[in-house]
């Protein structure tokens, strides 16, 4: 199986053709080439030797010169090859001793109408170069005083190259079948120590079968003759069908000392049983393809000695934090080929307006550990500057880091992206709408349930009711939230979020409620909720004490109309996600106790989870003449709380489910002397949150009579 450059100059073969050397011509570089012979030499009127391709290349071992030969025999009965041979020599007439591959030992008998190549190595002196040699052919001949007889020569011209011109194809034969090779494109990075190239080798089955490319070895070879090994990537066991193509990688590292002009892929063949590499090929690379600087929404590819991947910037945004603010980048790395990856140590800084560095941490949200074909995984990139400073342009540069501690590792430049133009603007779920977040391990959806405003006498609370649903197969955590309430002069409220700590099941949802102080007065119309997920040293923050130092994946949110109905009476009435109706109201007093006593049911929307802290149902007695008042709280963490008999008349909890004659007693031994003053009495119920109320539902009530 050997590769073999290709010319495009088709040469008309004929058995009455003088025979000799034939310097190659080659053809534009976009065609699509065919093999000339580097020379040929008869062997009778029908059957000739043609020297197809010859090249010298350095081994561990030493200079090792590899030629293959072509023979034609259309005659009429077996060409036996044991009857002739092939020497190399130099033009100065040094013999260099020629061998056989191993691979090629047994082919003897060639056929009528056949053709069959073989491939000869040697061991050429240190000094050899391939214009120098001369392929010499016998025929044994007993006849002769040294038993041979010399059928001819074919030397190696002055302006002959094994090196397939940049843009150009060449041939692999693959047990028989023809492998088209081409160099498509060389891309290289650089660090403070290395280059860091890629090459990218089309190989095409131009052939009627299927074939196993061989494991070839890859290096680049420089002006100097220096030579470093390349990593392939897609080769192994690579099986390509007739007509069709496959794209590899060749990636390795180069030192910043070493010239970047004049570079070539060399291609080479171990051989096990000699214990030494054969060369196959090489190629003229082209010039190194320049990066693009990148734009948001386009797709640009970088390398690594991993392979190849590609990223895609989908947005740039400015969002508050603290007396600061965040530049976050949102980034879709994908895996384009067909074989899995790792996903690379990356890192990246912001550059405003060419000159200020703003360093960056790189955040994984999804629970992936490797890229698998046609893969993609999500990254953000965060820096803060002061919220005062103004710049008209930002590049990030995303760099790629090898090696471990601060002395062994060095960090790439693998790709800039940059915008003139402001930063984007967060996407916005519109009213009644849902975010979905597709995070491997995290998919959620996001909606907002409701917005309500607590009041004291000095300042509001405006709270957004967040409803988060799983949608994973498995329980999962609702990540810690960073929220900001915004207004549309750009005001900010940082909110905080009652978390949920419990796992969410699936197809299960948590509600959080989010919330900020406000002065009084404060226009919460046009406000929306801006949402992210918390980031604490560069990973997502986890753990019930971890504190964000900021955020990624913003997501801003319409808020809806606040529902400021007060219903007319305690049916059905809202405290998500639970809902109470409250019938049968009475009153009493005896022996100085006023009862009050009512019969209530009290359910929760199913596979729904909160965090109760700070919330409490506030029950709030008025009579009407301005007597009497009083309140009792009942805190939400006891709904869910069952100790023994939930219907126990010693009982004084509020619980889920249904409750006949539920009392609330309280001793006032003077209110008896009031009953005349007493008129109709009115029964609240309070949503408190953080000692602060919103009133829902209020009735009229008789004294001493029950209501419906």
């Amino acid at each position: 199986m050997k590769l073999c450059y290709q010319y495009a100059v088709a040469i008309a073969l004929s058995a009455t053709m003088a025979f000799g050397a034939i310097t190659p011509a080659w053809a534009d570089e976009s065609s699509v080439v065919v093999v000339a012979a580097v020379g040929k030499v008869p062997i009778s009127s029908s059957s000739y030797f043609e020297l197809k391709e010859i090249h010298v290349a350095q081994d561990q071992s030493g200079k090792i010169a590899t030629f293959t030969v072509t023979i034609h025999h259309e005659g009429s009965s077996e060409l036996q090859f044991n009857d002739y041979w092939a020497r190399l020599k130099s033009q100065s007439g040094n013999q260099f001793s020629a061998r056989l591959l191993p691979a090629d030992k047994d082919k003897n008998r060639i056929a009528p109408g056949s053709t069959t190549d073989l491939t000869f190595y040697a061991t050429v002196s240190a000094n050899t170069n391939v214009q120098d040699l001369v392929v010499e052919f016998i025929k044994w001949d007993f006849s002769q005083p040294n038993f041979e007889r010399v059928l001819g020569e074919v030397k190696v011209p002055d302006d002959f190259t094994d090196v397939t011109p940049s843009g150009s194809s060449a041939a692999i034969s693959v047990g028989g079948v023809d492998i088209h090779a081409s160099v498509k494109k060389l891309v290289s990075n650089k660090n403070e120590k290395y280059h860091v190239p890629t090459v990218y080798l089309t190989l095409e089955n131009t052939g009627s079968s299927t074939v196993t490319i061989p494991p070839y070895l890859f290096s680049i070879k420089t002006l100097e003759g220096l030579q470093y090994p390349l990593e392939a990537k897609g080769l192994k066991e690579l099986k390509l069908n007739p007509k069709e193509s496959k794209e590899i990688q060749l990636s390795g590292s180069i030192p910043v000392s070493v010239g970047a002009d004049g570079w070539e892929l060399s291609v080479a063949e171990y051989v096990a049983d000699l214990k030494l590499n054969t060369a196959v090929a090489n190629f003229q690379l082209p010039a190194v393809a320049q990066q693009e600087e990148g734009s948001i929404g386009k797709e640009y590819s970088f390398t690594s000695k991993s392979g190849v991947y590609t990223a895609e910037l989908g947005g740039l945004h400015r969002l508050p934090w603290e007396d600061q603010d965040l530049l976050n980048a949102d980034l879709l790395l994908s895996n384009k080929s067909d074989l899995s990856l790792p996903i690379p140590s990356l890192s990246g800084y912001f550059l405003l307006d060419d000159t200020v560095k703003v360093d960056a941490q790189l955040i994984q949200t999804a629970k992936v550990v490797g890229l698998g074909a046609g893969a993609s995984v999500n990254l953000q990139v965060v820096g803060k500057v002061p919220y005062t400073y103004e710049f008209s342009n930002v590049k990030l540069v995303l760099q790629e880091k090898e090696g471990e501690g601060a002395e062994d590792s060095t960090v790439t430049d693998v790709l800039e992206f940059s915008t003139q133009a402001e930063l984007q603007s967060v996407p916005t779920i519109g009213l009644g709408k849902f975010y979905t977040a597709n995070d491997i391990g995290r998919k959620a959806q996001y909606a907002i349930r409701n917005v309500s405003t607590y009041e004291d006498k000095t300042n509001v609370m405006y709270s957004a009711m967040v409803e988060v649903t799983n949608l994973e197969k498995r329980f999962t955590i609702v990540p810690k939230l960073v929220a900001n309430f915004r207004s549309v002069d750009g005001t900010v409220f940082p909110a905080t979020v009652a978390e949920v700590t419990n796992k969410i099941s699936p197809a299960g949802k948590a509600l959080l409620n989010v919330w900020a102080i406000m002065p009084k007065g404060f226009s919460t119309e046009n406000l929306n909720l801006l949402l992210g997920e918390g980031v604490t040293d560069g990973k997502l923050t986890e753990g019930e004490k971890a504190t964000p130092d900021s955020y990624v994946n913003p997501i801003a949110y319409s808020l809806p109309k606040e529902n400021k109905n007060i219903l007319t009476t305690l049916k059905n009435v809202e405290l998500f996600p639970y809902t109470i109706s409250i019938s049968k109201i009475g009153s009493s007093i005896d022996n100085g106790v006023f009862t009050l006593k009512f019969n209530y049911e009290l359910t929760k929307e199913k596979l729904t989870e909160i965090s109760t802290e700070g919330h409490h149902l506030l029950l709030v007695f008025e009579d009407g003449g301005g007597n009497k008042r009083f309140e009792k709280k009942f805190d939400f963490k006891d709904f869910d709380l069952f100790n023994g008999d939930s219907t126990a008349d010693e009982d004084t909890k509020l619980r889920l489910g249904q409750r006949e004659n539920f009392k609330i007693s309280i001793p006032d031994p003077g209110l008896i002397y009031n009953t005349k003053f007493l008129e109709k009495y009115k029964l609240s119920i309070y949503d408190e949150f953080q000692g602060q109320r919103k009133l829902l539902a209020s009735q009229e009530a008789e004294w001493f009579i029950t209501t419906d």
